[in-house]
C-alpha cells in the first residue's frame, strides 16, 4: 500500500531501523535516532542497489517520488543511477576547481614573482574588486563574450575607462593561460575587441624648448623650502628617472666610487644603471649629512623610515609659479627625450636605454643593463652641463624644427 503524509508523520523510531515501503522500490528508512531518510532500492546489471533520495521533511513524499522516477528513467536508458550521480558530482567538482577566481589565481601567482610590488597589488585588487564578484564563480570554459562584456562595463560606467581597458586585457591573459593548461577552449576578450571606447591619450606635462626649460631650471634652484626637496628638485633633471623612483631611492643603491645609482625599476621590475653626473653627485653629498642615517635619499619630514611624499615634488613646483600644465615631475623624462636627440644629437637607442624602456637588438633580443654604458655615462655628464648652461642663459641650441 503507497505511503502517505500522515503514515510518514505518525510513524516512530524503533530499537532498530524500520522500513516503510511505498511503490516502484521506493522506501522510507527511519532510524533508531528518530532520522528519516528516503531510499531507493533498483537492480542494475543483476545486482541489487541502493541510492538515497534526502531526508524528510526537506524532500516531500511527492518529491521523492518525483526523484525515483527520474532515477527509474535513467535505468530504462541502461544508465546506473548511482554512478551517474557520482559523475554529476565529480563534474560539478571540477567546475568549482576550474572556475575563473580560481585559474585567474593561479595565473596570478605563477607569473607575479617577475612583477613589481605595486604592479602586482594593483592587478589582484582589480580583479578582486571589479571581476571576481561577478564571475569568479563561473567555470572559465563556459564564459561567453556578453557576459565579459558585462562585467567590464560596469567599471566603464562609474568613469574608469582605462581601468575597463586593462581589466578586460587582464581577463584575456587568465583565458589564454585557461586554453595553455586544458582548462578553456577559448578567448572571449577576443571577441570585444572595439566593444568600449577608445582611451583618450594624456601625456605628462613638459615644456621642450630649451630657453623656457632654463627658466624652469632657475626657478627650481630658488625653492626655499627644505633641503631634501630643493636637493630633489635640483636632482630631477639631472636624472630623468620617474618621480616614484626617485623618492624611494636609497643611499645603499648610491656608489660615490663609480658615480652610479643601480635599482630596480618600479614598472618592469629589471635592474637599471643611472651614471650620476659631477653634478649629480654634489647634490648628494650636500644631503648625505642630513639624510644619510635613513635608508632612504629622500626620507619623509615626519619620519626618516618612510620616503618623501609623492606629491612634495609636484606641490613644491606649484609654490614656485610653475603650472600643472607646463612641467609635472614625470616631464622632466620628456624634457631629456626631446632635447638630447634634438639638440644634441644623442643615438635614440642611448636614450632609451637610460629612460629605462625595452631596446632590442636586430635579432629581438632584448638589450642588458650594462648596454652602452660608457655612452651613456658621456651622455649623462653631457647632458647635466647642457643644463647649466641652459640655467645661465649662456647657451640656447634651437631644435631641429626651429633650425
Amino acid at each position: 500500500m503507497p505511503l502517505t503524509d500522515t503514515t510518514i508523520r505518525n510513524a516512530k523510531s524503533g530499537e532498530k531501523a524500520i522500513r516503510l515501503y511505498d511503490e516502484r522500490g521506493l522506501y522510507l528508512e527511519i532510524s533508531p535516532a528518530g532520522g528519516k531518510w528516503w531510499r531507493l532500492k533498483y537492480r542494475f546489471d543483476g545486482k541489487e542497489k541502493r541510492i538515497s533520495l534526502g531526508i524528510y521533511p526537506d524532500v516531500s513524499l511527492k518529491d521523492a517520488r518525483d526523484r525515483r522516477d527520474e532515477a527509474r528513467k535513467l535505468l530504462a536508458n541502461g544508465i546506473d543511477p548511482s554512478e551517474n550521480r557520482k559523475a554529476a558530482k565529480s563534474s560539478r567538482m571540477e567546475r568549482t576547481a576550474n572556475s575563473f577566481e580560481v585559474v585567474a589565481r593561479e595565473w596570478f601567482a605563477k607569473y607575479s614573482q617577475t612583477w613589481a610590488k605595486n604592479h602586482s597589488y594593483r592587478m589582484i585588487r582589480r580583479f578582486e574588486r571589479d571581476i571576481f564578484p561577478w564571475i569568479g564563480g563561473r567555470p572559465i570554459a563556459e564564459i561567453n563574450a556578453p557576459e565579459l562584456l558585462a562585467v567590464v562595463r560596469r567599471i566603464e560606467n562609474r568613469g574608469a575607462l582605462e581601468t575597463a581597458h586593462r581589466s578586460l586585457a587582464s581577463c584575456g591573459q587568465v583565458f589564454r593561460y585557461a586554453i595553455a593548461t586544458g582548462r578553456a577552449e577559448r578567448d572571449p576578450s577576443g571577441d570585444l575587441r572595439g566593444a568600449l571606447p577608445p582611451v583618450k591619450g594624456t601625456h605628462f606635462a613638459a615644456t621642450t624648448e630649451p630657453k623656457r626649460v632654463g627658466e624652469i631650471l632657475r626657478t627650481l634652484d630658488g625653492y626655499e623650502g627644505t633641503l631634501t626637496v630643493r636637493c630633489a628638485l635640483r636632482l630631477a633633471p639631472l636624472v630623468f628617472v620617474r618621480p616614484g623612483e626617485l623618492r624611494n631611492a636609497q643611499w645603499a643603491d648610491i656608489n660615490f666610487e663609480t658615480a652610479e645609482w643601480r635599482y630596480l625599476v618600479s614598472k618592469t621590475n629589471t635592474q637599471h644603471i643611472v651614471p650620476l653626473a659631477r653634478q649629480a653627485i654634489e647634490i648628494l653629498s650636500e644631503l648625505q649629512p642630513l639624510t644619510g642615517s635613513s635608508r632612504y635619499v629622500f626620507p619623509s619630514a615626519r619620519s626618516f623610515t618612510r620616503p618623501m611624499s609623492d606629491n612634495a615634488i609636484l606641490a613644491a613646483m606649484r609654490r614656485l609659479g610653475i603650472e600643472k600644465d607646463e612641467m609635472s615631475g614625470h616631464g622632466f623624462r620628456a624634457v631629456a627625450r626631446t632635447i638630447l636627440d634634438e639638440v644634441l644629437g644623442i643615438r635614440p637607442d642611448f636614450i632609451e636605454h637610460q629612460l629605462a624602456h625595452a631596446v632590442r637588438d636586430p635579432n629581438g633580443r632584448a638589450y642588458n643593463r650594462t648596454a652602452h654604458l660608457p655612452e651613456r655615462r658621456k651622455m649623462m655628464q653631457q647632458w647635466a652641463d647642457y643644463l647649466d648652461k641652459l640655467k645661465a642663459g649662456i647657451e640656447i641650441i634651437p631644435t631641429h624644427q626651429e633650425a
